[in-house]
């Protein structure tokens, strides 16, 4: 008989359903009793997915949000074991842009015992500030400028209550700030491009929540990152990014009919589009950095490179 395991964010889940409903699914598909392995302040995955793999786990479900999927995948990453996802977070973005179940608990227990395996893709980003160097991976984006520094200044009480919405608060407390990026930028040992900007994204998923499609070429599987640089001047640039992020990649790109209404698609001199394998950052001074939603600190510089494939990830059968 399989075994699964599960790396439970306890702040994130109701343990007494989730422990009925997993009971449930064991019966239904025959598996052993799952693993139960909760979260930490101080180790918010990385152990619990470690003693997984250690003791034979088929299987490692994360039961929590974007931070506990990317700390478990990150024990995960280049294992034959896959990572199984029950969304319980505020984003959930992994699951969103793989099209799977965000509310129903029993189906994402059924994906997991009885399902398929998908590889995907794995961002890897090295943090370097001074002389420390931090290797992290992320599964959706990795961003310096102001969407780490809305990260950091989101309100947790008002995110807790108001789920992604409390962004749009924090969002215009840092756009008063005026903190912009002085960077240079390598592509793929290509040659070295300086510029000025208010965010840099690198993805390897191109949606965000409330169907905000950021990164509209994006594909978790295609061995390649997804980068914009965001650099408007004044008003008039944000409303053209706004444009091209809510109408064109939000609406029109999502039709056929629209996709001929846009034709071959307008530039917009505010976002500028990259794609390839590796991207080095290095900045004036240290600025903030976020991994799938997680802050890790400032750095300054960032060399984010793809692992094509180096993640199985469960998804249902025939998706």
């Amino acid at each position: 008989m399989s075994r699964a395991a599960i790396v439970v964010n306890p702040v994130k889940t109701d343990a007494a359903a989730l422990r009925a409903a997993l009971r449930a699914a064991e019966q239904r598909h025959g598996w052993e009793e799952t693993l139960w392995l909760e979260t930490t302040e101080d180790d918010p995955g990385t152990g619990q997915a470690r003693q997984a793999l250690e003791q034979g786990a088929d299987i490692v479900i994360a039961a929590g949000g974007d931070g506990t999927v990317r700390t478990v995948a990150e024990e995960l990453r280049g294992t034959d074991t896959p990572l199984a996802l029950l969304p319980a977070g505020t984003g959930n973005l992994l699951a969103r842009n793989l099209d799977l179940t965000l509310d129903d608990m029993e189906h994402a227990l059924d994906t997991a015992f009885g399902g398929t395996d998908r590889p995907i893709d794995v961002g890897v980003a090295e943090l370097r500030d001074g002389g420390r160097t931090e290797k992290r991976v992320f599964l959706v984006m990795a961003g310096l400028g102001i969407d780490a520094q809305m990260i950091a200044a989101t309100d947790d009480d008002l995110k807790a209550k108001a789920g992604w919405l409390a962004y749009v608060k924090a969002i215009g407390t840092v756009l008063r700030d005026k903190n912009e990026l002085r960077l240079r930028y390598q592509l793929d040992g290509g040659r070295t491009h300086s510029t000025h900007a208010h965010s840099v994204l690198v993805g390897n998923c191109g949606s965000l929540p409330a169907n905000i499609l950021l990164l509209p070429d994006a594909a978790v599987d295609d061995g390649e990152l997804d980068i914009v640089v965001l650099r408007p001047e004044g008003a008039v640039g944000w409303l053209r990014i706004v444009v091209k992020v809510f109408w064109e990649n939000g609406v029109l790109r999502r039709t056929s009919a629209g996709r001929r209404l846009m034709g071959a698609g307008r530039e917009v001199r505010a976002m500028n589009y990259l794609k390839g394998r590796e991207l080095v950052v290095t900045l004036d001074r240290p600025h903030e950095v976020e991994l799938d939603g997680d802050l890790f600190g400032r750095v300054s510089a960032l060399r984010t490179r793809v692992d094509p494939g180096a993640l199985r990830v469960r998804v249902p059968r025939g998706a």
